[in-house]
């Protein structure tokens, strides 16, 4: 953790990244290393057989996105809670842009922990995840 995360406050929000397109290549990849190889993720003709437009992203795909933006801010060992619900379906091509603003900073178990509101949104502004992380912060500052 930076010293920047020990001065965070409500309002703040430390967690800001986005992800360029998300392609069928990757699509596949994430279906081998999941083992979630259900077709609707990369058989097209399925996809369109089954009502839809194209393939779409896995939902633990995004999910997993922005686990990592959360990531580069906090390391593993600080994230207390992580947790999502899923919103809409997200396509192939999306832009995901992964947020986390600071809703609460608490004191548990002995630590200063800021509580997280969480949003994954793609390039029309469309939320594909609402979440919530608490993390544990650097316990310098107590400000």
């Amino acid at each position: 953790m930076s010293t920047t995360t020990a001065a965070l406050k409500v309002g703040d929000t430390p967690v800001s990244r986005s992800y360029g397109p998300i392609t069928r290549h990757e699509l596949a990849l994430y279906c081998g290393a999941s083992g979630d190889h259900n077709p609707i993720h990369v058989d097209s003709d399925f996809a369109k057989a089954s009502g839809f437009p194209d393939v779409f992203t896995h939902g633990m795909f995004v999910m997993a996105r922005l686990g990592m933006a959360l990531n580069a801010v906090f390391p593993t060992a600080a994230i207390r809670e992580y947790g999502v619900r899923f919103a809409s379906i997200t396509q192939v091509g999306a832009r995901i842009t992964c947020e986390g603003k600071v809703t609460a900073i608490e004191e548990a178990n002995g630590e200063r922990r800021a509580r997280l509101e969480l949003t994954a949104r793609d390039q029309n502004n469309d939320v594909k995840l609402k979440g919530e992380a608490v993390v544990a912060l650097p316990q310098g500052d107590r400000a």
